[in-house]
């Protein structure tokens, strides 16, 4: 099984931001790109490769929503799951994003001690082959 390693991050506030990258780099192990949002996610991807993006949902300017569309229009992310961040979680949106194109989402706030481990089993998850 391949090992998660890059992760890129795409959040608008710097205290999320910062919590997140500890939790992931510290705890986790991995190493994170952050950025401000869409433009800049779209600016780093290709340099940084990552093997998943975690995005957050509300940003100014360029949501997560069309972030990840701009994304899947530019790169082949087959193989690299995308995962919402955000606190917009009831049945519907949690759907939509996924009808998106999103592997799972993650609640805010999240508890940045088990950040890690939820990222690996998503990881785990999305390399499975669908059962549907």
């Amino acid at each position: 099984m391949t090992k998660l390693v890059r992760i890129l991050h795409v959040e608008d506030d710097p205290a999320i931001q910062q919590v997140a990258k500890i939790a992931l780099e510290a705890v986790g192990g991995f190493e994170v790109s952050s950025c401000r949002g869409g433009q800049q996610a779209l600016e780093q991807f290709s340099d940084f490769q990552p093997q998943l993006v975690l995005l957050d949902v509300m940003m100014p300017g360029m949501d997560g929503p069309e972030t990840l569309r701009q994304l899947q229009q530019r790169f082949d992310l087959s193989g690299i799951p995308v995962v919402f961040m955000t606190a917009k979680v009831q049945n519907h949106e949690v759907q939509s994003y996924k009808e998106l194109g999103a592997a799972d989402v993650v609640v805010k706030p999240f508890d940045p001690m088990t950040l890690s481990d939820r990222i690996r089993q998503i990881w785990q998850q999305s390399l499975l082959p669908d059962h549907d």
